[in-house]
């Protein structure tokens, strides 16, 4: 499961937007927000995140165990 949250705060960081990182992607904002609301994301599009965002452990992200 994506922690949705860490992936939210790296995209900030890195001074893109969600709709902007999803026009990098090639996606609508629409379904990128819908891929973030159920935290699902193909192999080909996590890569692009973890290399348009620069993201140095996207195990942490991406395979991310949530326990509530």
């Amino acid at each position: 499961m994506i922690d949705t949250n860490k992936l939210k705060g790296v995209i900030m960081e890195r001074g893109f937007s969600q709709r902007k990182l999803a026009e990098e992607l090639g996606m609508t904002e629409k379904t990128f927000y819908a891929k973030m609301k159920k935290g699902i994301f193909d192999s080909a599009e996590m890569s692009a995140m973890v290399e348009k965002l620069n993201i140095s452990n996207p195990t942490e992200i991406f395979f991310a165990e949530l326990v509530s």
